[in-house]
């Protein structure tokens, strides 16, 4: 199983951060070991002083499939969760100042929690135009639409799938909308779709 995760998908999260807004989809992978066991804690990793939460929508693919094309992009998933992208954004820094990859800011162990349940894309009203967001002891941080997408899920399906097959059970990460912050110990973080409480954490 594959955790694809997308950067810069939305132009007010590239701009707060000082990127440049790109012209196709920025990939990155995390393991299968960024997700956390049920049960397991959520800890704050000992090699970051500026741990920051990413509020993303999250795709399951549901069937195997290379080089897919766009038009028919929307029969390789029917369901839609979210998750945290956190990132180590010190230690990210110093990687892309060095020209280096990002894994060890974006693929530590337990990095990526993801909701436990999914909602099928025949539930929305609008599965192009899904609302999302995070709040973090109890105010809203982050609040997004899916519609904002520089690239949309089809299109990051039809682009992704050119370069890795796709497989049942494979996630894609959507990127996350601009809010970004950091985290603190003891800090309680619950993620929404559609108004609807999906996933909560406390930092520990």
């Amino acid at each position: 199983m594959k955790i694809i995760c997308v950067g810069r998908n939305y132009v007010d999260h590239a701009k707060e951060l000082g990127n440049k807004v790109p012209n196709e989809p920025v990939i990155f992978l995390k393991p299968e070991t960024a997700l956390i066991p049920k049960g397991h804690p959520f800890h704050y990793p000992a090699f970051t002083n500026d741990l920051h939460y990413e509020v993303e929508l999250v795709v399951k693919i549901s069937r195997n499939g290379k080089k897919i094309e766009e038009k028919f992009a929307h029969k390789y998933y029917d369901s839609i969760g979210i998750g945290i992208d956190f990132t180590a954004r010190d230690l990210q820094s110093k990687l892309k100042a060095k020209g280096l990859p990002w894994e060890k800011a974006k693929g530590w162990d337990y990095s990526a929690p993801l909701s436990r349940d999914f909602i099928n894309i025949r539930d929305f009203k609008n599965a192009s135009d899904i609302c999302f967001g995070l709040k973090k002891n109890g105010e809203w941080v982050q609040q997004g639409q899916s519609a904002d997408m520089l690239f949309s899920i089809d299109q990051l399906i039809a682009h992704v799938s050119k370069y890795f097959m796709l497989k049942m059970g494979d996630l894609i990460f959507t990127g996350t909308p601009e809010g970004v912050g950091s985290v603190e110990i003891d800090d309680k973080l619950v993620a929404y779709i559609e108004g609807k409480s999906m996933l909560k954490l406390t930092v520990h």
